[in-house]
């Protein structure tokens, strides 16, 4: 081969040479700080329950929650997101053991609170669809529609008991309008001042929740196309950014992750809060059937979806992976 001058003059391969050197001039890190992991805690069970969608995830009794918490912990993981699976008989239209100051999730956090203390940011999921008959995420009119307004009332008691629970974190995901303001207030009102809202700002309508319906035992028949997101639409989110922002939100998140880069991407550069993702159970799901098919490598692949969401901007990221991950990123 003829060389002319100095050609190629920029060799961008230089800086990919070792691992040493791709490690040094990476533009993106994943820590352990960066993680959170959602976690399920179920009524009356003195076992484990294993989710089959989800190999490696269970329904937790409270002892194993508790261990789970102090092992987030030692691994540095930032948080941890609560979802209570109450008994079937439990579920009612109103969803009322949601509020029950001795509902399984409420139950679950004074139990994690005691176990860490502050050492890990306890999160519970404020929404009622685990806690309904009908499995929507609030309550219905005699039409069969959720009833916005109302819904908020029972959000604002929600956040009343998750707090008096110990939740550093409340997440309301509802997609309800008007939802953070209104939490905010109830939070306020019962000198929960210092606990923050994690609003689920942008949260699609997705195919990717399939396996999450096991997981917390879903009673849904039907969608919730009229009010969760339409996967078309990107400026809708940055509408309901400036929302949330408004209402009072401390920190936004984007989910499902993997399929909304883009829009995770327009939020981050969008807001000077904190913002997260949450790879959903599908995510997690796709990952782990591929894998155990022998077609993907697993551990690289679980590392680059989550490189992919913190470059796109996310701060924190919910993962059912996070304390395998953690683990693994403080042995490099």
């Amino acid at each position: 081969m003829t060389v002319y001058g100095n050609f190629p003059g920029s060799r961008p391969r230089r800086l990919r040479t070792t691992p040493a050197m791709r490690r040094m001039v990476a533009e993106t890190r994943l820590d352990p700080a960066n993680l959170i992991l959602p976690a399920f805690v179920r009524e009356g069970v003195d076992a484990p329950v294993a989710i089959s969608a989800m190999p490696g995830v269970q329904q937790h009794t409270l002892d194993t929650l508790r261990k789970a918490a102090v092992e987030a912990v030692s691994a540095g993981v930032s948080g941890i997101m609560l979802f209570g699976v109450p008994a079937d008989e439990k579920k009612d239209a109103r969803g009322t053991a949601g509020t029950d100051p001795d509902g399984i999730l409420q139950v679950a956090l004074r139990a994690v609170r005691e176990e860490v203390g502050d050492d890990l940011v306890v999160m519970s999921d404020l929404c009622l669809d685990e806690y309904t008959d009908h499995g929507h995420c609030g309550v219905l009119t005699a039409d069969g529609r959720v009833d916005n307004d109302v819904t908020l009332e029972r959000y604002a008691e929600m956040a009343q008991v998750q707090a008096d629970a110990g939740a550093h974190v409340v997440g309301p995901s509802g997609m309800m309008d008007g939802q953070v303001g209104v939490i905010r207030d109830a939070l306020d009102q019962t000198g929960h001042e210092d606990v923050s809202i994690l609003a689920y700002t942008v949260k699609y309508s997705s195919a990717f929740y399939g396996p999450f319906r096991e997981a917390v035992g879903s009673s849904l028949e039907g969608d919730r196309k009229t009010y969760q997101q339409d996967s078309a639409n990107a400026r809708e989110s940055l509408r309901e950014l400036a929302l949330d922002l408004e209402e009072g939100a401390d920190m936004v998140m984007v989910k499902p992750a993997g399929p909304y880069l883009d829009v995770l991407a327009k939020v981050a550069d969008s807001v000077d809060v904190p913002v997260a993702a949450y790879q959903i159970s599908g995510e997690y799901a796709m990952i782990e059937a591929a894998a155990e098919k022998g077609w993907i490598d697993r551990d690289a692949a679980i590392l680059e979806s989550l490189t992919g969401i913190r470059r796109a901007g996310a701060q924190m990221i919910l993962t059912y992976w996070a304390t395998e991950v953690a683990q693994r990123l403080g042995q490099r």
